[in-house]
């Protein structure tokens, strides 16, 4: 397992995701996609769904880092476990061939077992590596107190009680203080944009950055763009 975690270190790993009704959610797309970014220097990629790993899967030996999500997510999704919220989400995810298993790290209320049930699962019975996406310090340290492998700061800004930290930018300081506090590798995830945000984060410490729709969404790319125009006409 440390041979996988170790192809990360200082490394961009490419979050490869489509919602449905987006054009690149068809078929074909997302195994496209994740081509490009590895032929870019992607060295891991982080996908949803059994589907999207099995295809890709077949296409690389690039650590996969997996998850499993509702799509469309339901209205209340702040308050809501719904990244791999069971084990069996992660059996189904290592099963389609994910080296990492990501699942909520958050404090909310789980739909079925308790998360440090799911992280020993994944360990004992799957033989795969853990990442918990959290939102606090106290998450991050909770999680690791439990057995994960990998801290990432992915769910910060996204759950009722970290909405203040959704400004547009990485939570720089989630991520400085894990580094100082938790003893595994610490992921920057979460509104990635700029090459100089992923320079900071790596010289805070981070032991690898996750991009997703700086890369991977154009629509949300090309509204940058234009919201940056229509602002200067202001």
């Amino acid at each position: 397992m440390n041979k996988i975690i170790n192809k990360l270190a200082n490394r961009i790993i490419v979050s490869c995701q489509a919602s449905s009704g987006e054009p690149l959610y068809e078929n074909n797309c997302m195994p496209a996609i994740a081509q490009s970014v590895i032929a870019g220097g992607a060295s891991g990629l982080r996908l949803a769904g059994v589907n999207d790993i099995n295809k890709i899967r077949k296409l690389t030996s690039v650590p996969i880092v997996g998850i499993t999500k509702p799509d469309p997510l339901p209205h209340n999704w702040k308050d809501i476990v719904y990244i791999t919220p069971t084990y069996d989400d992660a059996k189904n995810l290592a099963e389609a061939g994910a080296d990492i298993i990501a699942l909520d790290g958050t404090s909310r209320k789980r739909p079925k077992e308790n998360l440090a049930e799911i992280l020993e699962k994944i360990h004992t019975e799957l033989n795969a590596i853990s990442m918990a996406d959290v939102s606090t310090v106290e998450e991050g340290i909770m999680c690791r107190l439990f057995g994960a492998d990998i801290i990432s700061t992915t769910l910060s800004g996204y759950t009722t009680h970290t909405l203040d930290k959704e400004n547009g930018e990485p939570d720089f300081d989630l991520l400085k203080t894990l580094v100082k506090v938790v003893d595994c590798p610490i992921i920057l995830e979460g509104r990635v944009w700029t090459p100089d945000q992923v320079k900071k984060a790596f010289s805070l410490g981070a032991y690898a950055v996750v991009i997703g729709s700086a890369v991977t969404r154009p629509h949300l790319i090309t509204k940058r763009f234009v919201q940056a125009l229509e602002g200067n006409k202001l």
